[in-house]
């Protein structure tokens, strides 16, 4: 916060009323405001999974008059609600909707890929950019983040059925193995179903010889904040929001989808929550199966999500981290000290 103190009053060397005050205040605060606008044209908040992202993005945006993007690969998808944690309910902050995009901008049962999300990115930062709106990024996809810091426009990777065919009897195992040796630009944090790994596989081996372009993206100057806790916290966290969605309808939220006509497979490829809803509901696994299964696929993904953070950060992006304890009020002024 920015504050006036006794200095200020007696450089004007005279009694001022309120109205007065409040002028200077303002002033103040706006230029502190643009001079954080000046030095940064985006803000972005990461972290695992239940972390607490999206409240301090919201009440981030909030103060700063900003907008969110969200930067959930898939969050894009409507209709897929509590086993994505869209908690909408989070983004109004003293009864005001902070505005947000890049959230139920598809149909379930599509596949969304990179290259649609930096085009549907780019139109937001730059109507962001031209109505003077501080954006502030959100999410836990490493890719999608990543794909935006670095600047890198990513072109539509065709399908290789040759590739395909020599990978369609590898089991997910092998698979994670073949990916892991490419040098990719795919999120490995999203590779938990043989037909994601494969994609995968086959956008990295595009890659080896055709590069990403460069210098078509705007210049893009981001303080990135990241919210964390230890990792017994982050497990205790992650399986008490697990049990209160399943508490929650998240089983009617994913049957309800596939009483729409979604096919299982396409669910299945989504991950997670609604691959092991999906195989609970088609009858290849018991309840107690599906949420001990689920539980661990969760914690495994949260690790992934802090390998990738921790590469970006090795990779020489400078993320400034937050005790995820720390009370909500104390991380909004944290992060204020940085961008000011």
């Amino acid at each position: 916060m920015v504050l006036v103190g006794v200095n200020t009053v007696k450089k004007i060397g005279r009694k001022i009323n309120l109205a007065t005050f409040k002028t200077i205040f303002v002033g103040k605060v706006n230029r502190y405001h643009h001079r954080a606008i000046f030095m940064y044209n985006l803000l972005t908040i990461l972290g695992a999974t239940a972390t607490g992202k999206t409240s301090l993005a919201v009440r981030l945006a909030a103060e700063l008059k900003g907008e969110i993007i969200s930067a959930d690969s898939r969050q894009i998808y409507r209709g897929m609600d509590l086993g994505t944690g869209k908690d909408l309910d989070e983004y109004v902050h003293e009864g005001t909707l902070v505005p947000y995009h890049l959230i139920d901008i598809a149909d379930a049962g599509f596949r969304f890929n990179l290259f649609m999300y930096q085009q549907e990115f780019l139109k937001v930062w730059q109507d962001c950019e031209r109505r003077g709106i501080f954006p502030v990024l959100c999410g836990g996809s490493g890719l999608y983040v990543e794909s935006i810091l670095k600047a890198y426009r990513m072109t539509p990777v065709p399908e290789n059925p040759e590739l395909r065919e020599r990978l369609a009897c590898k089991s997910l195992a092998e698979l994670s193995d073949i990916l892991s040796s490419y040098r990719s630009l795919h999120n490995t944090t999203d590779t938990d179903t043989v037909k994601r790994a494969i994609r995968a596989i086959e956008i990295a081996e595009y890659y080896t010889t055709h590069e990403p372009v460069k210098g078509e993206f705007p210049e893009i100057r981001s303080l990135i904040v990241g919210v964390l806790f230890d990792r017994e916290a982050r497990r205790q966290r992650i399986t008490e929001r697990l049990h209160a969605r399943l508490q929650a309808g998240m089983i009617d939220e994913v049957k309800g989808l596939l009483d729409r006509g979604i096919k299982p497979e396409d669910l299945i490829y989504y991950g997670l929550e609604y691959k092991y809803l999906t195989l609970y509901l088609t009858g290849e696994l018991t309840y107690d199966e599906m949420v001990e299964q689920l539980n661990i696929a969760i914690h495994q993904f949260a690790k992934r999500q802090m390998t990738w953070f921790r590469k970006m950060e090795r990779d020489g992006f400078e993320i400034k981290w937050l005790d995820g304890n720390m009370p909500l009020d104390e991380k909004v002024e944290q992060v204020k000290e940085w961008l000011y």
